[in-house]
């Protein structure tokens, strides 16, 4: 059974940061990119940044482009979001999601708050 561990979401003041960890684990292969979405109220789910696990390609919203970096550790089977400059508007659920040959997993999700 293949699960994804986030961690790392809480509440912080606007101009804060907050780092993201999400851990891959089960029996899981053939990860080609693994990144974040993130879902705030009565709004859709949308992608806020992804990373390829070969060559490390980086892909992100122009909402956090400047702000926040994904980076991935592939021995971990781990994938990070660091945020920094956080803004009320990031307020959301976070969720991971790993991409493999076969389909798209995704984690239950990190609640980020940021207060003004």
């Amino acid at each position: 059974q293949v699960q994804l561990v986030e961690s790392g979401g809480g509440l912080v003041q606007a101009g804060g940061s907050l780092r993201l960890s999400c851990a891959a684990s089960g029996r899981i292969s053939g990860i080609n990119r693994m990144g974040w979405y993130r879902q705030a109220p009565g709004k859709e789910r949308e992608l806020v940044a992804h990373v390829t696990t070969s060559a490390g390609s980086t892909n992100y919203a122009d909402s956090v482009k400047g702000r926040f970096t994904i980076s991935r550790d592939n021995a971990k089977r781990t994938v990070y979001l660091e945020m920094n400059s956080l803004q009320p508007q990031d307020t959301a659920l976070y969720y991971c999601t790993v991409r493999t040959v076969v389909r798209n997993y995704w984690g239950q999700g990190t609640q980020v708050t940021v207060s003004s």
